[in-house]
């Protein structure tokens, strides 16, 4: 973490939902006390209909988000790598920490069954900032 702002990279499947779901939180949360980063091993062509939902019904937009391919170099550029299903296709460096949050993947799914999973993403989030020992900003 050598520039004083930690950074961290969400990495799924498909960078469409839970990517972008935690990715969304921690912009909210974080501000720019954290540099935020997702992508996906076989990334989709548009962002889940119902997480773009599921996040504005908390005043999280990210419409304006799209599916990103996983590179070495965003890697490279994390602090913190954390996947989510993308299983072996996540490049492992030494000196990264790595957490795998298992959640349900909510691709295909209506926003009844999506918020559960977004109100579990942001647990995990607020969990990561005070690992961070970063002071969220109050909910939107």
């Amino acid at each position: 973490m050598g520039t004083g702002t930690p950074s961290v990279l969400f990495v799924c499947v498909h960078n469409a939902g839970r990517s972008q779901m935690a990715a969304g939180w921690l912009r909210s949360l974080a501000g720019d006390a954290v540099e935020v980063r997702s992508a996906g091993s076989v990334p989709g062509d548009r962002i889940n209909p119902s997480a773009v939902e599921a996040m504005a019904e908390v005043g999280i937009d990210i419409t304006d988000q799209r599916p990103k391919v996983l590179t070495t170099e965003a890697v490279e550029a994390s602090d913190v790598v954390i996947t989510m299903g993308c299983g072996d296709a996540c490049p492992v460096f030494p000196g990264k920490r790595y957490l795998d949050w298992t959640l349900e993947d909510p691709a295909g799914k209506g926003v009844e069954s999506v918020r559960p999973i977004r109100d579990e993403i942001e647990t995990r989030i607020r969990g990561l900032l005070a690992e961070l020992q970063v002071e969220p900003a109050p909910r939107p």
